[in-house]
């Protein structure tokens, strides 16, 4: 069947490893929208990290859409929220204990793009985080927020090898409520139990009549394996994790080398 949607992961994915699209790139995308195609990206970063790509490709308006905070909210080009699903007030508190418990360095993003630590020592992972969101940092304890503050996601972030050793112990603690997610080395991922870009991507697709073998997405790393399971053509690619590259239908070349153009060429008549 030909494909009516393409979802796409954003970093070292739709960016190459300076962080920009590759003209071939937006080539590609354009040619699609004409088609009649819908493109939507598929991140873990809130809207206003993915607006300005967005805007790059000429996705706009209520008629496009972007899943964002890894599936956590699905919303308009736009910004009208079409579904969300969030972690309530205990949940953040026992996360944020755990963080300082166990001396990891931990952080939470709202629905307003806004990113929380209660570390007053900010890694330095979260101040670029805030910085390619286009996001404030708040630094406030549990107890200076309402009490019914939500989040969209926590991340525990920082060094690669302590996050190795971290996980098994996150896994265990909130697996059974959350959804754990290893989303880069660099970020350890926990969202409502209902969340993944897979399921954010099934929702999205059946509110626009789409059935699963007529999308096609495009990935590198671990949270981008829920969409990977959900499409009828998933690519990887060429600078994706060994999983990543597994469990995709096609491997293409990488973020740096025309790997979306590519693919694009091939499946997309």
């Amino acid at each position: 069947m030909a494909i009516k949607l393409v979802a796409l992961d954003i970093d070292d994915t739709l960016l190459n490893s300076k962080g920009e699209i590759l003209e071939s790139t937006k080539k590609v995308i354009s040619q699609a929208l004409a088609q009649g195609i819908k493109v939507v990206l598929c991140s873990g970063r809130p809207l206003a990290g993915v607006k300005p790509y967005l805007d790059q490709l000429g996705i706009q308006g209520d008629g496009q859409y972007a899943v964002t905070y890894n599936g956590a909210i699905i919303c308009s080009a736009a910004g009208r929220i079409l579904a969300k699903e969030l972690l309530d007030n205990q949940q953040y508190r026992r996360l944020t204990a755990f963080g300082k418990e166990h001396q990891v360095p931990f952080n939470v993003l709202d629905e307003h793009s806004v990113i929380y630590t209660a570390d007053h020592d900010i890694d330095f992972v979260t101040v670029v985080q805030a910085w390619e969101n286009e996001a404030g940092i708040m630094v406030r304890q549990p107890d200076e927020l309402p009490a019914d503050f939500t989040i969209t996601k926590g991340a525990f972030v920082g060094d690669p090898e302590r996050l190795d050793q971290i996980q098994p112990l996150v896994e265990t603690t909130f697996g059974d409520e959350m959804y754990v997610v290893r989303a880069g080395k660099w970020f350890l991922e926990m969202m409502n139990s209902k969340v993944n870009k897979g399921n954010a991507l099934a929702q999205l697709s059946e509110l626009l009549q789409i059935a699963p073998d007529e999308v096609m997405v495009f990935g590198d790393e671990g949270n981008d394996l829920a969409m990977f399971d959900f499409a009828g053509i998933a690519v990887c690619m060429g600078n994706g994790s060994d999983e990543a590259k597994a469990q995709a239908d096609f491997v293409t070349a990488s973020n740096d080398d025309d790997g979306i153009a590519q693919a694009f060429e091939k499946f997309i008549q």
